[in-house]
């Protein structure tokens, strides 16, 4: 990040300390609060320029502003004599100001012309303006004048003169036709400085009578033109001098000018040399201009030095050279040259650089405080050297009052030990010949106590290892001085990395994270003292740690930049995304998220840079990288076909856009229309730098070419095919391929071969010569022709007989190349006998050679392939009768004589015998011949079982190999005991005679793991080995008990059973087996982590309402059951029921709901009498009198009982829950009421209550009265007697 100061300043508020102490000055801050009451001299802030032209078409404004406390008045002089405003109606001040604006509406504005000055006073001193000079800008006319007609001779040279009238400002001058066309120029003809028209030579075609010089004045905005101006150019040479005396204007005719091939001289300006002078600061301007023919060219040089390259430009055809910003260094010898084929010319022009007067240090304002020593200092440089005059409040210092304390020494005004109110405004003027400076500079005397401009708690933000830089702006006269103080610290904090500069600013070089904290600036002067906080952060730098790699991606995939960064914590990061520094294109392919750019599908149109920029309030870091799209080239265009021969063509193409990816090759194919339409073939490939191709044909095709380009994307789309190239029929150039003669039957032979193409055909008429003959048998060559076939079978031929074959293929334009002989075989029969003398050596017990004589080659018939060994085992010499095995069979390929046979068994009788094969088959076997095979070690014993298993003694078990391999002569036991940690004890050996089965081992340790090793041995040796291992029970003395103790059980829920013992002994394979009670099926056991001491262990997924048989057993490693508890038997309970008792099949419910029924028809009656009577019903009259809250009404809505209470305890039934909207809701009992009522009207609501009516219609509710006019609705009755 670039080293950058930040500041934090309040509007306006700025200290600027000069100097030392002696020349201390003080610009008056412009804060208002602290310009209140603070005096200050004019300063004068705006007026127009020296030299103002104006248009006399405006007013004439004239610009003079100024400040100062209190604000100063205005005055003006014209011409050095005062200028009385008031006194002109056509001027005006503006208010509070000492702009004027003179209306020159009817007047002539030569009467305002003149120098003009603006005087700014106050109390406390005079400033005054520039001399400002007034001129009406003018635009004179051309004086009339009679131009004649120029008649020069070609080649000469020519001046036409402009002379344009003195302007002011002066006018922009330009040649043109009478269309107001711009005349033609060139480095022949060009335009001077001074306006006038140069010919370097003239041309017959510089003829014309509209030659108009033109002249355009920038302030008035007119242009004038010139009379036309008329140039003959004449031919001498081809005109009679008869003709020519009748041109009599020999004073138009430059005849002494040399009009033919000349070398170079100047025409402006003239002579070898010349001098010009140019204004410091200005445009230094040098032109040369050349005549001779041919044209000259101008070339510049500086004899003293280099061309200011920077600041130099060449113009009008390098006749010009402007330098701009001119320097004392441009002065000295410049030289042009003008050079054509016939020579060159130089000229030198001597330039002298002056310089008008130039601050090298203006003076300043000074703020000085009573008793205080200030300098103003006016040092100005020019050429000639300026002279300084000095003045107070616009009065020269000379004519001013005397003043002891002031003193002038050239460009110096030393003012010592000052008083309040000698405030004044000092003027310095510089001058020489070519111009003036004015500079106005106050010295204000003050007292005033500091004041802290900075605003207080500024907040300094700043990233490590950046300069730091803390403001302590302040005012105060005499000029406070600034002390700095961190957090609590009293020490001041002027050494490093601390520096305090002249402003007050407290600057940290290197800011580090242990900068950071509280500051303390404090502005002290002998009138007081201001102090003022401020606080310093800094900040980790932000940083890119992953920054976006460069991508080559394919055109329609997808692009991923990353840019992962770390930033302060503090900060607040804003990732953008640039393309090629600008903004990312408004498309929605482009997702820009946390730490990474995605293009999505991406086209030629994004490739570029990519930058990810992160910006925070202090700092920010960029990455950029590249995106290249590539894709398949575009196919070859333009595809020729030159140089056309009879079996070759020249291809040439133009290549496609390779869209970022060189192209590699150009492979090119063709088709062949006569034999293949529409498929393309590889012809041949190209490198990707060629756009040719060489093409070997072949006769009679119809060839059409195109070329796909090859680039590390893939291949291009196919070119348009080329256009169709024709080759002539010819004889075949090849012959068909792959020829075999080979038979298939013992007395035929069959030649076969690979057809030719069409493209390999060469012509019409394809045919196939077939040629046979025995070999190494003096006979002709057999011959037959075929088409369109690929063999052709000879029959009659002897069994398996060498024949040469060849095939030569034909067309109707002739044959091939003469073929080569194949050698070829006729059909094989399979062999007529076995081998003989066959005989076995046996090598050891599992291995036996055997060796043959070969067979005749007559007798084989055919190609010998090998023998084949059939051999199996008869029997062991232990067993009497055979007990044949399967018969093995081993294959030795060529003309053998011997073969080995592995994977014997010993001691066994073996039968084998010999065949010989060939390509048609087997032979006949040779007679069987029998071996034996010596005895070797035994297997391992059939089994080792150990048994009764005791405190210090087992039984072990075992039974003979299955495989003797010969007479055994004992048995080997060894063992050793196994601690817990598996670590084996020292081993116990035993051997045992071939008859014993059993041995009983004793003076064993108890509660131990031993580990038997057990094998048989023959007088080859011991065979292998099988393993056993087994554990001696505990000892009861040392014991504290069984291996299991305190078994209990327990049954969790309905699916689960909790089983808890004590175990002790030294195996870990502790199990769970359960099997449900009375079952046959396999128990089921859940492996425990058996350590030692009190385990519990739940067994899920039990069936609820079965009982299981449930123990704990040791297992060794063979899964045998070395421990176990007794069987425990658990009965899990079924599953629970509801507990509600389901009213509507219970007796005692049924029958009461009769009784009640029986009791409401017999009160119906009742009531139908009382009707009939017109009493009212006894129930009806009790429930109007006592108005029974406890009887609720039926609901008019849907005939349902209202809410009921209990009134006596006020408990809703066991099972139900009544909800706050008076209903009561279903239980879990799925049956109802309804069930068993009588009439189809009768209903229940979902928890069984009663709704409706047993029988008849809903009748309606009677609120509004105790009478009714019709008969009570038997619910009702009913509720009376609830």
């Amino acid at each position: 990040m670039d080293r950058k100061r930040k500041w934090v300043l309040s509007s306006g508020a700025l200290l600027v300390i000069f100097l030392g102490r002696m020349t201390t000055g003080l610009e008056v801050p412009l804060d208002p609060k602290v310009l209140e009451g603070l005096p200050q001299p004019p300063t004068i802030t705006h007026q127009s320029s020296k030299d103002f032209i104006i248009d006399p078409r405006e007013n004439i404004l004239i610009y003079c502003e100024a400040k100062g406390k209190p604000h100063p008045s205005f005055s003006w002089t014209r011409n050095g004599t005062h200028f009385d405003v008031e006194k002109d109606s056509k001027v005006l001040m503006k208010p509070s100001s000492g702009t004027l604006v003179i209306d020159i509406s009817g007047e002539k504005a030569e009467a305002y012309e003149g120098i003009y000055q603006c005087t700014a006073r106050n109390e406390h001193g005079t400033a005054v303006s520039n001399n400002i000079v007034i001129r009406q800008s003018r635009s004179p006319l051309w004086s009339k004048e009679r131009k004649e007609a120029i008649m020069v001779q070609v080649g000469v040279s020519l001046v036409l003169q402009c002379g344009p009238p003195a302007g002011l400002p002066p006018p922009i001058i330009f040649w043109m036709d009478n269309n107001f066309q711009r005349l033609p120029q060139n480095t022949r003809v060009s335009q001077a400085l001074n306006g006038d028209l140069y010919f370097s030579n003239v041309l017959l075609d510089d003829t014309r009578n509209d030659y108009i010089c033109y002249a355009r004045f920038p302030h008035t905005q007119t242009i004038q033109q010139k009379q036309p101006i008329t140039v003959k150019v004449l031919d001498m040479d081809a005109i009679n001098e008869t003709v020519a005396d009748l041109y009599n204007y020999t004073n138009n005719l430059f005849l002494d000018s040399p009009s033919g091939e000349r070398r170079p001289s100047f025409m402006a300006p003239p002579g070898r040399s010349s001098t010009q002078m140019a204004l410091r600061g200005g445009v230094l301007e040098l032109e040369c201009i050349a005549e001779g023919l041919p044209t000259p060219e101008v070339s510049w040089y500086k004899e003293s030095g280099e061309l200011p390259s920077s600041r130099m430009s060449f113009h009008n055809f390098q006749k010009t050279l402007k330098i701009a910003d001119v320097m004392e260094a441009d002065a000295g010898d410049y030289r042009c040259t003008a050079k054509n084929s016939l020579g060159s010319a130089h000229h030198i022009i001597k330039v002298n650089v002056k310089a008008a007067p130039f601050w090298i240090s203006a003076p300043r304002n000074l703020i000085l405080a009573p008793k205080e020593t200030g300098i103003l200092t006016c040092r100005v440089s020019g050429d000639p050297k300026p002279q300084i005059a000095w003045s107070v409040n616009g009065v020269p210092i000379e004519d001013s009052p005397k003043d002891m304390s002031r003193k002038v020494e050239e460009d110096t005004v030393i003012l010592s030990d000052v008083q309040t109110g000698s405030s004044a405004v000092y003027q310095c003027n510089a001058s020489n010949e070519f111009g003036y400076l004015l500079a106005n500079a106050f010295v204000n005397v003050l007292a005033e106590a500091p004041r802290v401009l900075t605003p207080p708690n500024n907040v300094y933000q700043v990233i490590t290892n950046n300069p730091a830089f803390l403001d302590c702006a302040s005012f105060g006269s005499p000029i406070p001085t600034i002390t700095w103080f961190k957090d609590s610290q009293t020490s001041i904090l002027n050494r490093d990395p601390y520096v305090i500069h002249n402003n007050g600013t407290l600057e940290i070089n290197v800011a580090q994270s242990l900068n950071s904290g509280k500051y303390t600036c404090i502005a002290s002067n002998n009138l007081g003292t201001r102090e003022n906080h401020v606080y310093l952060e800094v900040k980790e730098p932000t940083r890119i740690l992953a920054q976006p790699e460069y991508m080559v991606v394919q055109r329609n995939r997808k692009a991923v930049f990353e840019c992962k960064v770390k930033h302060d914590p503090t900060l607040i990061p804003t990732m953008n995304w640039l393309k090629d520094n600008g903004e990312l294109p408004d498309d929605e392919r482009f997702l820009v998220d946390t730490d990474s750019l995605t293009i999505n599908d991406v086209t030629e149109e994004d490739e570029g840079t990519y930058t990810c920029v992160m910006n925070t309030t202090l700092d920010q870091d960029s990455a950029s990288a590249m995106l290249t799209v590539v894709e398949e080239p575009d196919p070859p265009t333009d595809l020729e076909l030159t140089d056309q021969r009879e079996r070759s063509v020249q291809l040439t193409w133009i290549p496609g856009d390779e869209h970022n990816s060189p192209t590699q090759k150009f492979l090119v194919q063709y088709e062949d229309l006569l034999h293949q339409a529409g498929v393309w073939h590889n012809l041949t490939e190209e490198e990707g730098t060629k756009t040719t191709a060489h093409l070997d044909l072949s006769p009679y095709a119809y060839y059409s070419f195109r070329v796909l380009a090859v680039n590390h994307v893939g291949y291009s789309r196919p070119s348009q095919p080329s256009r169709q190239y024709r080759t002539n029929p010819a004889a075949p150039d090849v012959n068909p391929t792959d020829v075999h003669g080979v038979g298939t039957e013992h007395n035929n032979l069959v030649i076969s071969w690979k057809e030719l193409t069409g493209l390999q055909s060469n012509g019409p008429g394809l045919q196939y010569q077939v040629n046979w003959r025995q070999k190494d048998v003096e006979e002709d060559w057999s011959s037959e022709t075929v088409a369109n076939a690929s063999k052709y079978v000879v029959s009659g031929t002897p069994t398996f007989v060498a024949y040469e074959v060849k095939v030569q293929a034909v067309n109707d334009y002739g044959n091939g190349p003469a073929p080569e002989a194949v050698e070829g075989y006729s059909g094989e029969d399979v062999p007529m006998s076995a081998p003989e003398s066959v005989q076995v050596l046996v090598q050891n017990g599992t291995l036996a050679e055997v060796h043959w004589e070969p067979v005749l080659t007559s007798v084989v018939r055919g190609r010998l392939q090998g023998y084949k060994v059939s051999y199996w085992r008869e029997r062991s010499l232990h067993q009497a009768e055979a007990q044949q095995e399967e018969q093995q069979v081993l294959a030795f390929s060529g003309n053998r004589t011997d073969g080995r046979l592995p994977g014997l068994k010993p001691y066994s009788l073996y039968t084998l015998n010999i065949r010989v094969v060939n390509g048609k088959g087997e032979g006949p076997p040779s007679p069987n011949h029998n071996f034996e095979t010596p005895e070797g070690v035994p297997g391992p014993p059939s089994f080792l079982h150990i048994k009764n298993t005791n405190m210090d003694s087992l039984t072990l078990e075992w039974g003979p190999p299955q495989d003797n391999n010969g007479r055994l002569t004992g048995y080997t036991l060894k063992y050793q005991p196994v601690n817990s940690s598996n670590e084996l004890g020292p081993v116990e050996e035993m051997m045992f005679p071939a008859n014993e089965t059993t041995v009983i081992l004793s003076d064993l340790k108890y509660s131990t793991r031993y580990k038997f090793y057990f094998n048989a041995k023959t007088i080859k040796g011991s065979g292998p080995t099988i393993t056993e291992e087994a554990v001696t029970i505990m000892d009861e003395v040392h014991s504290i008990g069984p291996a299991f103790t305190n078994v209990n059980s327990s049954v969790v829920g309905e699916e689960g059973a909790v089983i808890s013992w004590e175990y002790f002994g030294p195996d870990k394979n502790v199990y769970v087996e359960y099997i449900v009670e009375n079952s046959k099926e396999d128990w089921t056991k859940e492996f425990v982590n058996g350590s030692s001491g009190s385990q519990t262990y739940l067994i899920k997924g039990l069936k609820p309402g079965t009982s299981y048989r449930v123990r704990v057993v040791v297992k060794d490693h063979s899964e045998a059951t070395i421990h176990s508890t007794e069987e425990l038997v658990i009965t899990l309970p079924e599953a629970m029921k509801s507990n509600q008792v389901d009213l509507a099949t219970q007796g005692w419910f049924i029958g009461l709901m009769c009784a009640i029924a029986l009791l409401i028809l017999v009160l119906l009656i009742i009531c139908f009498i009382k009707r009939n009577k017109g009493g009212k019903y006894p129930v009806k009259e009790k429930e109007d009198a006592h108005h029974d809250p406890e009887v609720q009404p039926m609901k008019d809505d849907d005939g349902t009982f209202g809410e009921y209470s209990d009134t006596e305890d006020h408990k809703p039934l066991k099972g139900s829950r009544t909800p706050s909207n008076g209903t009561v809701k279903r239980d879990d009992s799925d049956d109802s009421l309804v069930d068993y009522g009588e009439g189809g009207d009768g209903q229940f609501n979902e928890d069984g209550s009663f709704i409706g009516q047993y029988s008849g219609k809903k009748e309606k509710d009677t609120h509004e009265g105790n009478e009714s006019s019709e008969a009570p609705s038997p619910v009702n009755a009913m509720n009376s007697f609830v």
